[in-house]
């Protein structure tokens, strides 16, 4: 098992950790780009790993690590762009959580992603059975939670992965955020 780390900071963590959330040839790359075959890591553990190691997570992480990564950045992204719009305040927390280190095709998956439509329905039928309390936390931590229009996408991501209400609440007070609901 390959220990040490892959270098890039958190812009290794979620902006090298890429892999599923890519759509076409480039999937498989970015997935299998600084990974080893396992490790005996979570990918929560693996991402409290790099938060505590200034960016860098002490085990290299598995090709389905970087496909949750990829996920959580693709999260972030719909999230920010559900309002029309990424405002500066945003464009600025999700470049903070990728870093400066990022080749070229982890940049062309971020635009790609910028590009895309925003489908909270096709985002949630992407995320593993058991990850769908922890997307939906990176999706409210991604934007600022000031308009209708992120409210609604908050609640179509919610219902799209079968979130009742009071777990929604509940994020959003781990998060101290403003509720989504009245309940």
């Amino acid at each position: 098992m390959s220990q040490g780390s892959s270098g890039g900071g958190l812009g290794q963590m979620l902006g090298g950790l890429l892999g599923g959330a890519a759509a076409g040839g480039a999937a498989g790359h970015l997935a299998q780009k600084d990974s080893q075959p396992s490790n005996q890591a979570s990918f929560g553990a693996l991402f409290d790993d790099a938060l505590a190691h200034d960016g860098e997570p002490q085990v290299a992480p598995t090709p389905e690590q970087n496909e949750m990564a990829g996920l959580m950045l693709r999260a972030m992204i719909q999230a920010a762009k559900s309002d029309g719009t990424i405002d500066e305040a945003e464009r600025k927390r999700l470049m903070g959580h990728l870093g400066d280190d990022l080749d070229e095709e982890e940049r062309q998956f971020i635009r790609d992603q910028m590009a895309a439509p925003v489908d909270a329905a096709g985002l949630a039928r992407d995320i593993p059975e058991g990850m769908e309390r922890q997307v939906y936390l990176m999706s409210l931590l991604a934007i600022d939670f000031d308009s209708e229009a992120e409210a609604r996408y908050l609640n179509d991501l919610a219902g799209a992965m079968k979130l009742d209400r009071a777990a929604v609440n509940e994020i959003h007070a781990e998060a101290g955020v403003m509720p989504l609901y009245n309940v």
